[in-house]
This record gives structure tokens, C-alpha cells and sequence, in this order.
């Protein structure tokens, strides 16, 4: 038999509440306690409901509300039931406002962790899926891709879609080599995502170069050599002259940031995205 109902009312999922009320009864391991979460009230109305619902079964509250309003319309109807009603959230903010010597925003917005939350959730999901896109490793998913980088190697496909995922951006990068046709994948997806990437042959030769001597392996062979580099270029530019509706970047003397600020900007331009000044 349930010895007590603990309801958490919150404007957002409740999670928080959730946790601190979880943490709380675990001091009372002798009572059977049902914990009900009620997530996303902001109305007067979904208050006035769930408040008759607690009074049935003589509950107690526990609620992280921002909307001033409202938690005056919960602390009104709970004494009016003669119910116990606790503001997790108040305390808080008080502590804080005598902190930093201010008072915080009296027009919080509902839900305002939920939406960090999400942001953070997109951030971790678009990681995810860049780094098992690297390098054309996993080409199954790849209409997935919010942006699709295609260059020869070392041209920051890499680099540029770590920075890219990391502000949300799902970003899967194909290797241009010589003479090897690209995946028949690359051009079912839709082509207003694809970039390519070029660099000047001098800057790539010496970016290789200390690359193979970094690993102590020998930067005299074709790898990097000026000849083998040249006819990387010109077979990427005949690929990316084929391809007329694939914008191309020159990251020779570009930081990393503004080839992707200007990546993000195209792309979004050409997907109809909105708010895509992200950085």
C-alpha cells in the first residue's frame, strides 16, 4: 500500500525536480512512496486540475515553476487544500540574487533548461554522427548530413567537420583520391548540402610533408611530392567542374573558423535554413 504521494509539477520536463525529490526520499526508505510527475504545466487550468487530483489523495508537492503567476496560482489553491507545496526553485534564485547583487529576471521563461537541454542533446547527437562519417567510413545514413564535405586529403575536411559538429552540425566528410570514382551514395543525397574543399599545391606539399615527418616516415615519396599533389588538384577540379551546383572553398590562407562560418552561411542559404549564424 502506497504510504505517500509526492507530485512534482513543472513548467518543463521535470527533471530537476525529479532528481532533488529522488535524492529526498531516499531518507525514508521505510515508507512506500509513488513519486507522479506532472511535466509541462503553464496554465492556470492544467494547476487547478492536477491540484484536485492532489488533493484526493493528500499529497505533497514539490514544484520548479519560473512563471511567478503561476506559482502564486500553486501556492494559493495548495493552501487553500491545506496542502503542502515546495518551491524547489525560489530558494535558488534568492541565494543567488544576494550573490551577484541583483534580482534575477522576473519574466523567466518556461521550459528554458529543456531547451538547453536539447541544444546540448543536438550538439552530442551531431558528434556522434561526424565522427562516424569521417572520411567516408559510413556512407548509409548519409542524407542524414546536414553538410557534406568532399576534398583530396588534407584539406581540413576533418577539422572543419569536428568544428562544424560541435555547433549542432551533422557533417559527414568523402575523400577525393586519385583517380577513383566517388561513391554512387554522394549523389542520391540532396546536392545543396555537398562542399567542396581545394588548397594551393605549395601550402598542401609542406602541410604533408610535416605530417609524414611528425609520424618519422619519409616525406620524400609521392604523398607529397609537388608532382603527385598537382594532379590531385586537377583531378578535384574536374570533379568539382562537373558538379557545377557544389559551392568550392579555398582553405589555403583561411582560418578554420571563417571557412566554416562561410560553409554554414552558403548551405543554409541554399536549404531555405533559418538562423544560421550560429558562431
Amino acid at each position: 500500500m502506497v504510504d505517500a504521494y509526492v507530485y512534482i509539477i513543472s513548467d518543463g520536463t521535470g527533471e530537476t525536480a525529479s532528481a532533488l525529490v529522488k535524492a529526498a526520499v531516499v531518507h525514508y526508505a521505510q515508507k512506500d512512496i509513488q513519486i507522479i510527475r506532472c511535466k509541462n504545466v503553464r496554465t492556470d487550468l492544467q494547476v487547478e486540475r492536477v491540484i484536485d487530483e492532489i488533493r484526493e489523495r493528500k499529497g505533497i508537492i514539490a514544484y520548479t515553476v519560473v512563471s511567478n503567476p503561476l506559482k502564486k496560482k500553486i501556492q494559493q489553491l495548495s493552501s487553500e487544500a491545506g496542502l503542502i507545496a515546495i518551491d524547489l526553485l525560489s530558494p535558488l534564485f534568492h541565494g543567488f540574487d544576494s550573490f551577484f547583487g541583483t534580482v534575477s529576471d522576473e519574466n523567466k521563461e518556461a521550459g528554458l533548461l529543456r531547451m538547453v537541454d536539447d541544444t546540448y542533446f543536438k550538439r552530442i547527437s551531431a558528434i556522434e554522427y561526424t565522427v562516424k562519417h569521417d572520411d567516408g567510413k559510413d556512407l548509409r545514413d548519409l542524407d542524414e548530413a546536414d553538410i557534406i564535405l568532399v576534398g583530396i586529403s588534407r584539406t581540413s575536411k576533418t577539422p572543419l567537420s569536428v568544428f562544424l559538429s560541435h555547433k549542432g552540425w551533422k557533417v559527414a566528410n568523402i575523400p577525393l583520391v586519385l583517380n577513383v570514382p566517388l561513391p554512387k551514395e554522394l549523389f542520391t543525397v540532396d546536392q545543396r548540402k555537398i562542399v567542396g574543399l581545394l588548397i594551393d599545391r605549395q601550402k598542401l606539399s609542406r602541410i604533408r610533408r610535416n605530417r609524414l615527418e611528425k609520424f618519422q616516415q619519409d616525406p620524400g615519396g609521392d604523398y607529397a611530392s609537388l608532382q603527385n599533389i598537382h594532379s590531385e588538384i586537377e583531378y578535384a577540379t574536374e570533379i568539382f567542374k562537373q558538379n557545377k551546383r557544389w559551392p568550392v572553398f579555398d582553405v589555403t590562407e583561411r582560418a578554420l573558423e571563417e571557412t566554416a562560418t562561410e560553409i554554414v552561411k552558403i548551405v543554409s542559404r541554399r536549404m531555405g535554413i533559418k538562423g544560421e549564424t550560429i558562431f
